[in-house]
């Protein structure tokens, strides 16, 4: 039987990142609400281009937040700043705020669910308690056994390479780098199997003057070796599969990065949705994260779709699993579930659904709950939801995500082998 083989790849792209300044704002805005007030509804959306920053949304909550503080931090924690602000500084941009209270009929039906308004409804007392999913629409969680957070290898890279990259921006060892820049891994596999490194591509904002050179040709070059050597050689240090002598490295291919930020696109919340999941490994169901509560079930599915895939993987049951979670706004239970493991099951995907079933409620109330998402931002000093959108929202093992535990996985592991016994 012949092989099958063929290439894969996923980009990331770091906090300077011009869409992913507009995410790091939204979602600190919410940290910040959800702090002085868990119960918060927020919708917060940003766009920001060549010194303004456009905030807009639906917010309704018992406390006030001075918006154009957070974003001007958020901002200056970034490095939009002095020399690296490239025309987007966290000191002299506009800060523009648009903010409306949410919708009453969509917090009617968050507030309290379908199955609790319907009086014919055979429903229990904690049913009509629920409250309703914020809005309607699909959300996937997978996992996969390729990296020991069990995510697909190019995403995995790829995040650790744009992390990198601001690392050495940060502590100054490469201080002639700007804030905006990206990453992307192509990987060979083989059978399914990752087995080599094809194309490492990275792209990273810069000064016009590079150790005294001005020349564009000798900054490139220097450029380039540094990357090689303080970024890609750093991140590859410690990975099993390491780049070969065929591996291209295509760094900074435009030739010149020195215009970037918003200063170079607009940015805009919820323009990287595949960047903060898995890097199309998996499909999406075109959900942005940043700026939304957890009644969002947008966020709060995916998470705990994430959460059941990881936990089937960890199990054993599956090499790769993916979960379909679908709702109807003000809707407690999933109006679907679904569950895909590519012909990697140990046991049938309709056990691995009753499963799903008996050990998961994906009600948004119970997912809240049970990741405790409202608080986390109280619990983490205020900063939590902003720390994820940077660098991914899934295979986190730099925060504690609880949404990426497997402590479900040996009760999977043990009514599996149960079923196994029955047949």
């Amino acid at each position: 039987m012949s092989s099958k083989k063929y290439l894969f790849t996923s980009e990331s792209v770091t906090e300077g990142h011009p869409d992913k300044v507009c995410d790091q704002i939204s979602d600190a805005i919410l940290d910040e609400f959800l702090t002085l007030y868990p119960q918060a509804r927020v919708a917060a959306e940003t766009m920001a281009t060549t010194g303004m920053v456009l905030v807009t949304g639906e917010i309704t909550a018992d406390c006030y937040v001075d918006i154009p503080h957070v974003v001007r931090t958020t901002i200056e924690n970034i490095g939009y700043t002095g020399k690296s602000s490239g025309g987007f500084d966290s000191k002299t941009c506009a800060v523009i705020t648009s903010i409306d209270e949410q919708s009453s009929d969509i917090a009617g039906g968050v507030n309290k669910a379908l199955e609790a308004r319907d009086n014919n409804a055979n429903v229990s007392n904690s049913e009509t308690q629920d409250i309703g999913a914020g809005d309607q629409g699909i959300m996937f969680g997978f996992a996969c056994d390729e990296t020991p957070e069990l995510m697909p290898l190019p995403i995995s890279l790829a995040h650790k390479l744009s992390y990198r990259l601001s690392q050495v921006r940060k502590q100054g060892i490469l201080d002639y780098l700007r804030p905006d820049g990206k990453s992307q891994v192509t990987v060979e596999y083989e059978n399914d199997k990752p087995v080599r490194i094809d194309t490492i591509v990275i792209s990273t904002q810069h000064d016009e003057i590079v150790k005294g050179f001005e020349n564009n040709e000798k900054v490139q070059n220097i450029i380039t070796e540094d990357i090689i050597k303080h970024v890609i050689n750093y991140v590859f240090e410690n990975e099993q599969l390491k780049p070969d002598s065929k591996t291209k490295y295509l760094i900074n291919p435009s030739g010149r990065f020195v215009i970037g930020g918003p200063q170079g696109d607009s940015g805009l919340t919820g323009r990287k949705i595949i960047v903060d999941t898995y890097g199309g490994y998996s499909r999406h169901g075109g959900g942005a994260f940043s700026g939304k509560d957890p009644t969002k079930v947008d966020r709060s599915a995916a998470y705990a779709a994430r959460y059941v895939a990881k936990n089937i993987v960890a199990a054993g049951l599956a090499s790769k699993c993916e979960v379909e979670l679908a709702y109807a706004i003000g809707v407690a239970k999933p109006v679907s579930i679904y569950v895909e493991t590519f012909g990697t099951g140990k046991i049938s995907d309709d056990e691995i659904m009753q499963l799903i079933q008996n050990n998961f409620d994906l009600r948004p109330s119970a997912i809240i709950s049970y990741f405790d998402l409202r608080n986390l931002p109280a619990k983490n000093g205020g900063k939590f939801y902003q720390k994820l959108a940077a660098y991914g929202h899934m295979g986190r093992t730099d925060i504690a995500v609880p949404w990426e535990q497997t402590d479900k996985a040996q009760i999977l592991k043990a009514q599996a082998s149960k079923c196994f016994c029955e047949v």
